[in-house]
């Protein structure tokens, strides 16, 4: 029972558009960065800010593929942005306000609510 669950759950998300898939992850990895910052827990923030790097480098990975199918104007702008994300990151006391706010406008975007 439970792999058929398990399967059926798949056979879900593999039936969903990839770049709502793509927005849900980046919102999970937005919920660390508020959760860490509501709770102004060092802890959750490190963990939080390590989600969100590992994040914004799976993306410049992935504009960077010369499979990617994304205009090369569009995958230049979110490459520059990733990098000031990432210069934010760096910093001793990254913002979170910051990197909240443009985790979700990319994923408004993804969604086409943008």
């Amino acid at each position: 029972m439970l792999l058929d669950l398990a399967r059926a759950y798949g056979a879900t998300r593999a039936a969903r558009d990839p770049r709502e898939q793509e927005a849900d992850i980046i919102r999970r990895v937005t919920f660390g960065l508020r959760e860490a910052r509501e709770r102004d827990d060092d802890i959750a923030r490190v963990k939080a800010v390590a989600d969100n790097r590992r994040l914004w480098l799976a993306m410049e990975s992935a504009l960077l593929h010369p499979s990617n199918q994304l205009p090369q104007q569009m995958r230049a702008g979110l490459i520059s942005l990733g990098r000031m994300v990432q210069r934010e990151m760096d910093g001793a006391e990254p913002d979170m306000a910051f990197l909240i706010e443009v985790n979700e406008q990319v994923a408004e975007g993804l969604a086409g609510r943008a």
